[in-house]
């Protein structure tokens, strides 16, 4: 299994962000996949998750509204879209999933919302 981040950067505030996380090394469209992100100092938390399609999908409530997460199954991509971005949106945000029991992350990808 694994999961590439990408699409992180710096933005100013009310800016916007698409991360992607290319997966491979198992069936992508079998598995749900969330996003999480860690902030220095702080705990990882749940962003968002999306389950096999778009028809289930779970947002923290701080992005309710400005965060969109999204899937490509015959791409075997996840997507965050982030809009309406706020300083303390800045953390290394990380693409998951669970195959058979086990957790995988990628590396991460840095987004830094600041003026």
């Amino acid at each position: 299994v694994q999961l590439v981040e990408s699409g992180g950067g710096l933005v100013q505030p009310g800016g916007s962000l698409r991360l992607s996380c290319a997966a491979s090394g198992f069936t992508f469209s079998n598995y749900g996949v969330s996003w999480y992100r860690q902030a220095p100092g702080k705990e990882r938390e749940l962003v968002a998750a999306i389950g096999l399609d778009d028809s289930i999908t779970h947002y923290e409530d701080s992005v309710k509204g400005r965060f969109t997460i999204s899937r490509d199954n015959a791409k075997h991509t996840g997507y965050l879209q982030m809009n309406s971005l706020k300083p303390e949106d800045t953390a290394v945000y990380y693409c998951g999933v669970v195959v058979r029991d086990t957790m995988y992350r990628g590396q991460g990808t840095q987004v830094t919302v600041s003026s």
